[in-house]
């Protein structure tokens, strides 16, 4: 069910079955985007609501037009220089947009995945007529997304082998949060989920000042409140009462002592590493059993802006 051949992954896709793929984000559990039947086994299998927008993964900025249309000069600025990576982009949708994968929106997310073998079963598939997958966190909804392949079969794995799917093993993910989402049919940038591209860096390369909110919002992505969530209770807590806990679990700065009594589930040294290990630590949780883990957020911008958006829903 792991394999690490590509081809087996765009067989897999071609014939309809489901394959869960690594991006430099997390893993997402792909489905040819043009086959109905295809999508709909991936709500099944996520438990994912039906009004529930899914991302189009795409070979290449040029595959992309097959999906989306009309956007502003400033998207196409920021696609160039961002893709492949952990960008969105939400645009006007074309008519291979189904409404089961916009949630019957009037707009399509895309994006271009950043990992090598993701991009050669997007480009297998391109060259057989499938052009594009959706790709939604491999994981059942709601949880933890999954960053690794052993992640994805422990919690699909059952569902996978039941139903001829397969794991396209890739590693460990090298950015470990879910892209940036950006609205793009206005006339400037609208942040709907922070992630890997940050604030500052859509300004300097678009010129544009960035907003949280714009009319007619859409639903996209990871936007609930609650999402993200071990079955561990998740608290957020300032680094000076730390000292004082006596049970559970701790992700923090490694600079902050880990106190008697509390099980050190992650120790980053910079922000990357904190949203690196973010998704493994949670997990880590469940798995040895504990029950409350406490967090130090970063307090930083940039991609610190990502993992607080992560944690405030995890702790929901």
């Amino acid at each position: 069910m792991i394999v690490t051949d590509p081809q087996l992954a765009i067989d897999a896709l071609a014939r309809g079955a489901l394959c869960a793929i690594p991006t430099e984000t997390v893993y997402g559990l792909a489905a040819d985007a043009t086959n109905p039947t295809a999508v709909d086994q991936v709500f099944a299998a996520k438990g994912r609501p039906a009004d529930h927008p899914l991302i189009v993964h795409v070979a290449s900025l040029k595959e992309s037009e097959l999906w989306v249309v009309d956007l502003p000069s400033w998207a196409w600025t920021l696609a160039q220089a961002c893709w492949p990576g952990p960008l969105t982009l939400v645009g006007n949708r074309t008519s291979l947009a189904s409404d089961k994968i916009t949630g019957g929106q009037d707009t399509v997310a895309v994006r271009v995945p950043d990992h090598s073998l993701t991009l050669q079963v997007l480009q297998g598939l391109a060259d057989r007529g499938i052009h594009g997958v959706v790709a939604p966190s491999a994981n059942l909804f709601g949880h933890v997304s999954p960053t690794s392949a052993q992640h994805v079969a422990a919690d699909l794995g059952d569902y996978l082998k039941k139903h001829d799917g397969l794991i396209l093993d890739g590693g460990a993910c090298r950015v470990g949060v879910e892209s940036t989402i950006v609205l793009a049919t206005g006339d400037f940038p609208v942040i709907l989920r922070p992630g890997g591209i940050t604030r500052k860096m859509i300004t300097e390369i678009t010129g544009l000042p960035t907003s949280e909110s714009g009319d007619n919002q859409p639903r996209v992505s990871g936007s609930l409140d609650s999402h993200y969530a071990p079955d561990a209770q998740v608290s957020l807590v300032r680094s000076d009462v730390v000292q004082s806990l006596d049970h559970g679990g701790l992700i923090a700065f490694a600079e902050i002592a880990t106190p008697s009594g509390v099980t050190r589930l992650s120790s980053p040294t910079t922000i990357d590493e904190f949203a690196n290990s973010l998704y493994s630590a949670l997990r880590a949780a469940d798995e040895q059993g504990i029950t409350n883990v406490f967090v130090v957020p970063p307090q930083d911008e940039g991609l610190a802006e990502a993992v607080l958006d992560r944690l405030r829903r995890a702790a929901f």
